[in-house]
C-alpha cells in the first residue's frame, strides 16, 4: 500500500475511477494520504435500485454532509439512482444544485417514487452552460423556466417523466441549440393533446408512445435527422412529420391506420425496419433503400411486400418476419403477386432472410417467388422454430423450387 500511496494524485484518481464510487469513498480510512483523495473524483455515482431503506437513509445523510465539500472543479458525470426508498425531493434538488456548480457535463437521475411534489430539478440546471448529457428516468417533473438555455447539451433522454404542460418540453428543446440525440419515452397512462418536436440540429430521434397513452397529434420537424426510431402503439395519434432528407436508418413500429404521412417523410432512408399492419398508397419511391426488414401479419405482408419491392429499386437485403400474436389465415387468397417482376429482384437483391418461417402455403408462395426471380441472390436463409415445422418437407419444397441465381446458397437454421 505504501508503494501505491507514493503515486501522484492524478494517477491515484485514475485508479479510483476504475471502482464504484462507494468503494472509492471507503479508501478514505486507509491513511491520511487517502482521507480526502476521493473528494477530487470527477465522476460520481450514488444509489442502487435494490438498496434497503436503511442504506438509502445512510446515503442521504452522507450526501448531505459530504457533497457540499466535494473538491473537483469539474464533474464529468453525476449519476443518482434514488428509486429504491423515500428520498426527500428537497435533498435531491440540493445535490443537483451542487453538482451543477462544479461545471457538470453529464447528469443522470433515476427516480420512480410517487411523491406529491416530484420537482427535484433546480432552476440552475436549465441554464447550465457546461451540460452535454442529460438523462432523466422516472416520476420527475419537467418544469422548464422561460429563461432556460442549455448551449452545450447534445444528448437528452426523457423516460417516463412528468411534464408540467405541453410547453415545457417544447421550451426545453427550443433552448438546446446543438442537440443531436433525443429519446422521449412517454409514461404509461399519460395524457397530452399534442407532442411537438422541433429540433433543427437533431441527428438521432427515438420516440415511444405506449398503447395506454392518450395523445391526439404529433408534430416532428427534424430536417437534419439521420437515425429515426418510432414506436407508436396508441390508437389516437395523428403524425405530421416533415421530410427527413438526410435520413440513413429508420425503425418504425406503428399501430396507425394511415401511414402515408410517415412513409412520405422517410423515403430517403437507406436501412428500414418496419412493423405495421397498414398499407401505404402508391406514388412513393425509396430510391436509396438498400436494407429492408419487414414485420407484418401474413395477410398484410402479401400486399405490403409487393409494394415495397416495387418502390425500392436498389434493395440489396430483404428480411421478413411475422408479427407476434397473429394467427395464420388458411382461407386467405393467394398473395398479391406483382404483375411485373420488381427491378430490385432483377438487378440488386443479394440477401434474403426469413425469421420464424412456419411453412404455410402463403409463406411458401412468397419465398418461392423471391427465389425464382432474384437474379443476383447470393444467400437465402430460412430460420424456423424447432418442432413447429416438418423440417424435411419444408426443405424439400423450397430446395426443389427453381432459382434465378445459380450462385444462391439456400440455408435452413432452427432457432
Amino acid at each position: 500500500m505504501d508503494r501505491i500511496s507514493g503515486l501522484s494524485d492524478e494517477l491515484l484518481l485514475k485508479i479510483l475511477l476504475l471502482v464504484p464510487t462507494k468503494v472509492a469513498v471507503s479508501t478514505s480510512i486507509l491513511s491520511k494520504r487517502w482521507e480526502y483523495l476521493w473528494m477530487w473524483l470527477p465522476k460520481l455515482e450514488y444509489g442502487h435500485r435494490n438498496s434497503s431503506s436503511s442504506d438509502s437513509e445512510s446515503l442521504q445523510c452522507f450526501l448531505d454532509k459530504n457533497l457540499p465539500l466535494h473538491r473537483a472543479p469539474v464533474l464529468e458525470s453525476f449519476r443518482l439512482d434514488v428509486s429504491s426508498a423515500n428520498f426527500e425531493p428537497v435533498n435531491i434538488k440540493l445535490w443537483v444544485v451542487i453538482a451543477v456548480s462544479h461545471c457538470l457535463r453529464e447528469l443522470e437521475i433515476m427516480y420512480s417514487l410517487y411523491h406529491c411534489k416530484p420537482n427535484i430539478l433546480p432552476s440552475n440546471l436549465y441554464t447550465c452552460k457546461s451540460l452535454v448529457i442529460l438523462k432523466l428516468n422516472g416520476k420527475i417533473l419537467l418544469d422548464v423556466p422561460r429563461m432556460a438555455l442549455l448551449p452545450s447539451l447534445k444528448t437528452l433522454q426523457l423516460q417516463n417523466v412528468k411534464y408540467l404542460n405541453e410547453e415545457s418540453l417544447q421550451r426545453l428543446l427550443y433552448n438546446c441549440p446543438v442537440l443531436e440525440d433525443l429519446l422521449v419515452y412517454l409514461a404509461i397512462n399519460g395524457v397530452m393533446e399534442k407532442l411537438t418536436l422541433v429540433v433543427p440540429s437533431l441527428q438521432s430521434l427515438s420516440l415511444f408512445i405506449p398503447m395506454s397513452y392518450s395523445i391526439v397529434g404529433i408534430v416532428i420537424q427534424t430536417p437534419s435527422l439521420k437515425y429515426f426510431k418510432l414506436k407508436d402503439h396508441s390508437d389516437e395519434s395523428h403524425c405530421l412529420i416533415e421530410n427527413m432528407p438526410n435520413l440513413i436508418e429508420a425503425y418504425v413500429d406503428v399501430h396507425l391506420p394511415n401511414i402515408n404521412g410517415l412513409i412520405g417523410s422517410i423515403t430517403s432512408v437507406k436501412r428500414l425496419a418496419m412493423c405495421s399492419e397498414a398499407i401505404y398508397d402508391e406514388g412513393f419511391v425509396f430510391n436509396q433503400l438498400e436494407h429492408l426488414n419487414l414485420c407484418s401479419s401474413l395477410e398484410n405482408m402479401s400486399y405490403l411486400l409487393p409494394r415495397l419491392l416495387k418502390d425500392s429499386s436498389n434493395l440489396q437485403v430483404l428480411e421478413l418476419s411475422e408479427m407476434d400474436n397473429h394467427g395464420h389465415f388458411d382461407d386467405m387468397d393467394d398473395w398479391n403477386k406483382p404483375s411485373t417482376v420488381p427491378e430490385c429482384l432483377l438487378l440488386s437483391l443479394q440477401t434474403f432472410n426469413w425469421l420464424k418461417y412456419t411453412g404455410t402455403p402463403e409463406e411458401k408462395d412468397i419465398a418461392v417467388y423471391i427465389l425464382k426471380n432474384a437474379a443476383h441472390l447470393k444467400t437465402a436463409t430460412i430460420k424456423y422454430c424447432e418442432g413447429q415445422v416438418p423440417k424435411f418437407e419444408m426443405i424439400k419444397e423450397l430446395a426443389l423450387s427453381s432459382r434465378a441465381s445459380t450462385k444462391c446458397q439456400l440455408m435452413f437454421l432452427s432457432i
